[in-house]
């Protein structure tokens, strides 16, 4: 789930990507166009440790190891924001002293507004996510011939800031015909061009395997012979990303309580004539990057820049918090049976993680952290951990 840093692009491409962000798979237009958007603000309440007691010792450890993980970046640890709580990770006598003694606690709430009403909200949504272990080859082959591309060149990534500053943290991205930039390749298109064979990493089995690994955005690839490769998101093609399970449950092959990992993959093995159909529903399309730094039984790196820690770590809403922050969540989900309260920290974000309240949990890598992420879509409650001497404020995203 990182992301790349802007290419460099030739002066004219500017002047047409205006009418490129007006391209219906963007759907962003000009500060003009923008009228009567509801607006959310996040508000704070006082809370304290002490209403977290069923928390368990583990989680607090699991949690304070994912802490000490974005301590290890230099820019976290000497920042006025989280130098002390990162110099007070080794004075503490459990990691439950350690968030207790460096940390306040406070309850969020979204504050709704539409056209001058205001609500307030204590709940979100929690999906998870894991990193998928598959098996791979380095060639293509009669049973390995889906790849794992990496970028293209012919990719262009436009900041739309360049143009109109009101749009931060929005993107373009798109190709050059001649010399006009015009919306890149959908999932289906990407399928069909050989010509980009070239830049394949390694080659996958099952086009359903392909599609959950971009979903994912990392994963390790199991190549006989050669060990493991550790991929991570590189970029995407620009196209809105629409979950398969819509298709399948508008299809009426599966009612919206069914909607799972699961019950994709085993409607995929009973129906391969349509799979092609089903993939093409999402044309957006993720490209990777081979992770050489990652070691044997570490995580893959979140947003952040650091290991993700099984159970500790979260994707937040980075254009919202920033990375780093704790959080205590609170989980309630009834079928399947989740619940459960943990501190998590902050340190990756994704492409359908927007909002206040909007986490994505992070189970851990292969076949049991997936089926448990599969079949996650639950109400959270949250809390945030505000270094003492801060305000909550301070961890939003300027």
């Amino acid at each position: 789930m990182n992301f790349q840093p802007l290419r460099w692009i030739p002066s004219f491409v500017l002047a047409g990507i205006a009418s490129l962000a007006l391209f219906g798979c963007q759907s962003v237009q000009p500060p003009s166009a923008q009228r009567n958007r509801v607006s959310h603000m996040p508000r704070f309440e006082p809370a304290s440790f002490s209403d977290f007691q069923q928390v368990s010792a583990k989680d607090w450890e699991n949690a304070k190891r994912s802490f000490q993980s974005s301590c290890a970046l230099p820019g976290f640890r000497q920042s006025s924001l989280w130098g002390q709580s990162c110099a007070s990770l080794e004075n503490q006598s459990s990691a439950l002293d350690f968030f207790s003694n460096s940390f306040t606690i406070w309850k969020i709430l979204d504050e709704k507004h539409t056209d001058g009403a205001s609500s307030l909200s204590a709940t979100g949504l929690l999906t998870g996510y894991y990193e998928p272990v598959l098996k791979a080859s380095l060639k293509r082959t009669a049973q390995y011939s889906w790849p794992v591309l990496s970028t293209p060149p012919d990719l262009i990534d436009v900041d739309l800031a360049t143009l109109y500053p009101e749009l931060k943290g929005k993107r373009v991205r798109g190709k050059l015909s001649g010399r006009r930039l015009i919306p890149y390749d959908d999932r289906h298109s990407i399928d069909e061009r050989r010509d980009l064979y070239p830049y394949a990493i390694a080659w996958l089995s099952d086009p359903i395997d392909q599609l959950f690994l971009q979903i994912q955005g990392s994963g390790q690839l199991q190549i006989p012979g050669r060990g493991v490769i550790r991929v991570t998101y590189a970029d995407q093609n620009g196209h809105p990303y629409k979950a398969v399970a819509q298709w399948l449950i508008r299809k009426g092959y599966i009612t919206p309580k069914e909607a799972s990992m699961q019950a994709i993959r085993a409607w995929a093995k009973n129906n391969p004539g349509e799979i092609r159909s089903l993939l093409d529903y999402n044309p957006s399309y993720v490209f990777f990057r081979q992770d050489l730094t990652a070691r044997p039984g570490q995580g893959p790196r979140g947003a952040q820049g650091v290991p993700l820690t099984p159970l500790a770590s979260v994707a937040v809403d980075r254009s919202i918090w920033k990375y780093g922050s704790p959080f205590i969540l609170q989980v309630s989900q009834s079928s399947p049976d989740i619940h459960f309260v943990r501190p998590v920290i902050a340190q990756d974000t994704g492409g359908a993680i927007r909002g206040i309240l909007r986490f994505d949990y992070f189970w851990g890598s292969g076949d049991k952290a997936g089926d448990m992420a599969g079949r996650q879509k639950s109400q959270v409650s949250a809390w945030i951990l505000v270094p003492r001497g801060h305000r909550p404020e301070e961890l939003l995203r300027p």
